[in-house]
């Protein structure tokens, strides 16, 4: 069969390498589509392939082959994508099963995907013989690479697995609802009330116009007695629906006001008690717009789009009982269009469905620049990065406006297919009313309601279909909400809590070992650290020593082993509680928005003017603060960007002397300061770690100076442990470090020692 012709898209450089060698292999007019660098052999040792998707044929090469491979694209052959540990594989099958299988590192996992993209729609096109039409709006604003017919969203910046919310998904909110359910029924109960008070008006014109009109019409006097009866009943309905729909309204919307206050605030306490190993695979702008967006969606929802959904279904069901008991031919007449307007919002619904899914998930990629962008201002500026950062902006709001396109073309076809249904409806009451009275069926005064009641219908009829939008939303949002909820913390709180009375501060590792999904950041570790012991930890970037501490902190779990403090084991005691003895400085603090008493008071906020000077004074940040406009009252910015580094770090030292730990963590603390600066730090941890057991990660070794003993870390274990001249004298990985900064060489080869070494080395 003869390859369709195809309008291909930009096509793909070839590596210059291979460019000779893949061209003696194509045959005439064979174009290429796609290509993916191989680096890796069957024995995961580097070495160099290559595989190329053209319109007709899969070739390849594979790493330490020295002959390509070739297959046809035919039905039933397919390419398939996994990665494992850091290593990505395709796999070429067929009926018969795999034919061949390559691997890669996942730097190249995005020419991969773009290779099972082309390799689809080609295969797909040779299998159909429709040819690969590409249009300028198929390609992906991202990445630029083309999306498959039918489908909105790029597969390769979209590959994640999603759900399209279901509408059941919103029943989930009944346990935000439940607390006030009462008020809920009685906000029911006035719905029904005032519904039936709406339905009376078009009720008392029959009367109206066959007793009172239509006899005067024909010569009869009007009986004002009557006449004020009706027209007082009328009113008075009119009066009683105005004063039932303002109270039901008025509590249903305190209600869901209620329920949205409790979700958001649910969400965010459930979010804050997450490890950080949630957060580390979470965008902040995503989650601000979740607990954002979302919930105020959700609200909006509960309070207008809910009520009126159902005073819709209590109008429809209550007119439709009266049509009936009125006319029943004439009813069923003017039920006929409901068929085809309950097939269009089926249909509708199921586009809507994942529709409002993808447009929050585009809306969230917006968030995302905002939440990137304005904390980290300072760096686009610095490297006069606006005009970029202002471009992804764009391209972001750019796909934004794509999606809502894509769902708004649905939308704008539904709401006047609707409302032309209606129309035609009431076309048709209209003729077989009149033919009704014609043949004495009927009553002016019948049709004259009828039309009423109709009006009503049609209006809540299509009300209710408009719903469906709102509906698909608010799952779309519940959904998102409940993704968090759902989560269930890696860091547990205990079932049945151990509460330590008095902590000295001894800690101890027993074969601690943690990994990180599939790979292994520490291993068998055991240690242990005395009350008051200051230890140091020291080793290559990526040895575990932040690893370390993370567990020590509890801000992960060990996968095996244990962490004990005074003995009991830190899973056992409360987070909060266990938390409450450990005091953090790290390498960048992080101050909030506020003054510097409030900063400074974070980890003790009922603590009195005279604490928080006292340990300002122990962080030798009190003449610093005095000399600031405000003093203690001095607003910093957010991050404390109104100070400089060693300012702000005296401030985390200070916060952590107000609390008083037992165990202290340092997790490079002077790293990021000048000499001067750092003798000002270096006196205010003087004070800082005085009785405390201390646990030091350190760039330089004027911080370690006064560790009682150095714990060398490499590769997730502890290698070595002594002091300094005890690692110096046994000349192993200490000694190579030490070494290696010192001269500034590689560690793997570190020069002889020298007598005049620098005060300050790294380690």
């Amino acid at each position: 069969m003869n390859a369709p012709q195809a309008t291909a898209g930009a096509v793909p450089a070839l590596p210059e390498r291979w460019h000779d060698d893949v061209h003696a292999q194509l045959q005439q007019g064979e174009p290429v589509q796609a290509c993916l660098e191989l680096d890796l052999d069957d024995r995961l040792q580097f070495a160099s392939g290559l595989l190329v998707v053209t319109d007709r044929r899969l070739l390849g090469r594979a790493p330490g082959a020295s002959q390509w491979q070739s297959w046809d694209l035919r039905d039933g052959l397919s390419l398939t994508h996994h990665d494992h540990a850091g290593v990505g594989a395709l796999e070429l099958q067929d009926s018969s099963g795999r034919l061949a299988i390559w691997r890669y590192t996942l730097a190249h996992n995005l020419a991969a995907l773009r290779l099972i993209t082309e390799f689809d729609l080609h295969r797909d096109s040779r299998v159909s013989g429709r040819p690969v039409v590409r249009a300028e709006d198929d390609a992906c604003p991202k990445c630029k690479a083309p999306i498959p017919p039918g489908e909105d969203e790029c597969p390769i910046c979209n590959r994640e697995a999603t759900v399209a919310p279901s509408t059941w998904t919103l029943f989930r909110l009944w346990r935000f609802a439940r607390p006030y359910r009462w008020q809920l029924f009685l906000g029911f109960v006035l719905t029904l009330a005032s519904t039936a008070a709406q339905l009376v008006p078009p009720y008392l014109t029959m009367p109206l116009m066959d007793e009172v009109l239509i006899p005067f019409q024909n010569g009869k006097p009007i009986d004002w007695g009557l006449v004020s009866m009706y027209l007082g009943g009328l009113l008075g309905a009119a009066l009683v629906a105005w004063g039932l729909g303002w109270i039901r309204t008025y509590i249903l919307s305190l209600v869901s006001e209620r329920i949205g206050r409790d979700l958001r605030t649910q969400t965010y306490d459930h979010l804050l008690g997450l490890s950080l190993e949630y957060f580390g695979g979470k965008r902040t702008g995503d989650l601000m717009a979740r607990i954002g967006n979302e919930t105020d969606r959700i609200n909006i929802f509960l309070s207008l789009d809910l009520l009126n959904f159902a005073t819709d279904v209590l109008m429809i069901t209550m007119t439709a009982v009266i049509l009936f008991s009125i006319n029943p031919w004439l009813a069923l007449v003017t039920l006929l269009p409901l068929p085809i307007i309950g097939w269009l919002i089926h249909f509708v619904r199921e586009k809507l469905r994942t529709g409002f899914e993808k447009i929050d998930r585009v809306w969230a990629e917006v968030t995302n620049v905002l939440a990137d962008t304005i904390p980290g201002i300072r760096v686009v500026k610095a490297f006069a990065q606006e005009k970029r950062e202002g471009d992804r902006f764009r391209a972001a709001n750019e796909h934004n406006l794509a999606m809502n396109d894509k769902l708004n073309k649905t939308w704008s076809v539904f709401t006047p297919t609707v409302t032309l249904l209606t129309e035609v409806g009431l076309l048709v009451v209209w003729i077989f009313g009149i033919w009704q009275i014609a043949r004495g069926d009927s009553t002016v005064g019948v049709l004259t309601a009828f039309l009423a009641y109709i009006g009503r219908f049609y209006t809540r009829l299509d009300s209710m279909s408009r719903i469906v939008s709102a509906t698909q939303r608010a799952a779309s949002s519940t959904k998102r909400i409940f993704d968090i909820l759902d989560h269930v913390s890696s860091v547990p709180e205990p079932t049945n809590p151990v509460h330590l009375e008095k902590v000295t501060g001894q800690i101890e590792l027993k074969k601690a070992s943690f990994r990180y999904g599939t790979r292994a950041v520490t291993k068998d570790v055991d240690l242990v650290i005395q009350p008051g012991e200051m230890i140091g930890l020291v080793g290559h970037s990526g040895s575990g020593k932040s690893t370390l501490v993370n567990l020590i902190c509890r801000f992960y779990d060990v996968t095996e082993g244990q962490v004990l403090i005074d003995g009991v084991d830190v899973r056992s005691v409360p987070v909060s509680e266990f938390r409450s003895h450990i005091g953090l400085v790290l390498q960048e603090p992080f101050l909030f928005f506020g003054t510097i008493a409030e900063n400074i008071a974070y980890g003790k906020p009922h603590a009195t003017r005279q604490e928080i000077i006292a340990a300002a004074r122990a962080a030798h940040a009190h003449e610093f603060i005095l000399r600031l406009p405000h003093g203690y009252d001095s607003l910093v910015g957010e991050r404390g960007q109104g100070l400089s580094g060693g300012e702000r770090q005296r401030i985390s030292i200070a916060r952590a002397l107000l609390i008083d730990p037992r165990i202290l963590i340092l997790d490079e603390a002077t790293s990021a300061v000048d000499t001067e600066t750092e003798k000002e730090i270096q006196k205010a941890l003087d004070n800082l770690v005085k009785g405390r057991t201390t646990i030091a990660i350190a760039h330089r070794l004027s911080t370690l100076r006064k560790a009682d003993r150095l714990v060398v870390m490499d590769r997730g274990r502890i290698v070595e442990i002594g002091n300094h001249d005890q690692l110096m004298a046994e000349e192993g990985h200490y000694h190579k470090l030490y070494m290696a900064q010192a001269r500034n060489v590689d560690t793997e080869d570190p020069a002889p020692a020298s007598p005049n070494l620098p005060k300050t080395v790294a380690v």
